[in-house]
């Protein structure tokens, strides 16, 4: 099999019942950021569709519920194979529609194939537990269960990746799984659809349903789902987790983010600058966990700034499948509009501007959406660029007198997704580690994301519900426990 890379592409469809389906709603172009080319056009899915891409979930559920786990991720091991296989085609299609560099598309489909990896291990991850003698004749065993139809809502910013979060976790447990993708850059849903189909799962196990909040809500509210996932924004997060939790759906809604970076005297600065830069800059800025509040200890600030602004000058932006972009484009222009807004703001409100990448300009692309980086010196936690998340190629610096200040700093934020630390010094990680109020600290380490075999974390405006993303979460997330308690007496 070979994947069509080349736009424009034919219209995107929903996946349903093992067949393609054209959704019934008119809905938007699918745009490349870089060029304003059309690629294709999605359409939005009715009441209707989605009933029939739930009912289809519900009537496969009843027998892949009591297929042998062996057999059930059978498919799962087709379809890693089958990621690899293409990843470098479907590296392309995700390029075209949402702007990053190939090597970060490339990237981002690995961690998602490495979370098919760890679903395969499913047949040990389900183990419950078994006590013999629990009490006087009685052993006791908990089974954990399948519960139905579950449902991902996921982002622009990671499509291929985010949606291997989920399904891979939901259908080896033995649930049946609806996918709703970001309508700004659906294709790469779609053609990892087409290796799913490839792959062999029974008809009606795993659903592909396009649109935008109807589509959402009508998801949210349907009796036939049992539990829906989401990665979005923060006010999209809590109408989520508040819409599916009042029709008693078990609810996992990750936020947006307001993350730092903290650098000590002790870091190596010229390593620290690198990765700084690359956290707040690489995919464009657009990633939750992007640290673009960067917290210097005093006595290297100056320094620090310094070498932050060599590595940004040297960031090329540009088209993502050219060699030497270090940076794509943004999403959509209004996106590009409001990032431009933030860094006015940041202006006004009196931050040093030390670098503009408002007047950048790529030859060749003069319609796409690009920014340079962005590096503001002499921030005040208070700002609204110090507050407010971006998702842009944005950072700013502010100096601390110590250590202490900067947890304060940080720990002030309403957010509490990812923060990381650069230190020679062991005592302040130890010290970070304890103090800092977020779900991903990263030390010595730009960007704090897990590993599959690890949950992503979050924190209070950054995550609504109780079980994480990926890893053991999801297995606890995607299946409920029953507890056997048998007696045998003697004839």
């Amino acid at each position: 099999m070979s994947l069509d890379t080349t736009p424009p592409w034919d219209d995107v469809q929903n996946y349903v019942d093992g067949e393609w389906r054209r959704p019934s709603n008119d809905g938007q172009d699918v745009v490349d950021p870089a060029t304003g080319e059309t690629l294709a056009r999605v359409g939005f899915s009715s009441g209707d569709d989605v009933d029939a891409a739930v009912d289809a979930g519900r009537e496969a559920f009843e027998s892949w519920q009591s297929t042998p786990v062996e057999e059930r991720i059978q498919p799962l091991f087709a379809l890693k194979e089958l990621l690899e296989a293409h990843q470098d085609e479907l590296a392309e299609v995700l390029v075209r529609e949402h702007g990053k560099t190939f090597p970060e598309a490339k990237g981002e489909l690995r961690r998602g194939i490495e979370n098919v990896e760890v679903a395969c291990g499913v047949p040990s991850m389900m183990q419950a537990g078994h006590l013999p003698n629990a009490a006087p004749g009685i052993d006791e065993t908990a089974v954990r269960k399948p519960l139905g139809v579950f449902a991902a809502i996921t982002p622009f910013n990671f499509p291929g990746m985010i949606p291997l979060w989920f399904l891979p976790y939901a259908v080896a447990t033995g649930n049946a799984f609806v996918l709703k993708p970001s309508e700004q850059d659906p294709v790469v849903a779609q053609r990892l659809f087409e290796l799913i189909d490839e792959a062999g799962f029974p008809d009606g196990v795993v659903q592909l349903v396009h649109g935008s909040v109807d589509t959402v809500n009508a998801l949210l509210d349907h009796d036939g789902i049992e539990g829906a996932s989401f990665v979005g924004s923060t006010p999209v997060a809590e109408h989520v987790y508040e819409r599916a939790a009042a029709s008693g759906k078990r609810v996992q809604a990750q936020g947006g983010a307001k993350n730092h970076i903290v650098v000590t005297e002790t870091a190596d600065l010229d390593f620290a600058a690198k990765k700084t830069v690359s956290s707040a800059c690489a995919c464009g800025g657009e990633r939750c966990l992007a640290n673009d509040v960067v917290v210097v200890e005093e006595g290297v600030y100056e320094e620090f700034v310094d070498r932050v602004l060599e590595e940004a000058r040297a960031q090329t932006v540009g088209y993502g499948l050219d060699d030497d972009t270090d940076i794509g484009a943004l999403i959509t222009p209004d996106h590009e509009a409001r990032v431009r807004d933030l860094i006015a703001t940041g202006v006004d409100e009196g931050a040093d501007l030390l670098l503009d990448g408002r007047d950048v300009e790529v030859e060749g692309y003069e319609g796409g959406n690009f920014l340079g980086p962005t590096v503001f010196g002499d921030v005040d936690p208070e700002m609204t660029i110090a507050r407010e998340e971006i998702f842009g190629p944005v950072m700013g610096l502010m100096a601390v007198e110590d250590v202490d200040e900067a947890i304060e700093v940080l720990n002030r934020s309403d957010f509490g997704n990812a923060a990381s630390l650069f230190t020679a010094s062991g005592a302040d990680a130890k010290k970070v580690r304890h103090e800092a109020d977020v779900g991903n600290l990263g030390v010595n380490a730009g960007t704090a994301a897990p590993m599959a075999f690890f949950h992503f974390g979050g924190r209070k405006d950054s995550f609504f519900g109780d079980l994480h993303a990926q890893g053991e979460d999801m297995i606890h997330f995607y299946t409920d426990k029953t507890v056997y308690i048998e007696r045998w007496p003697d004839a």
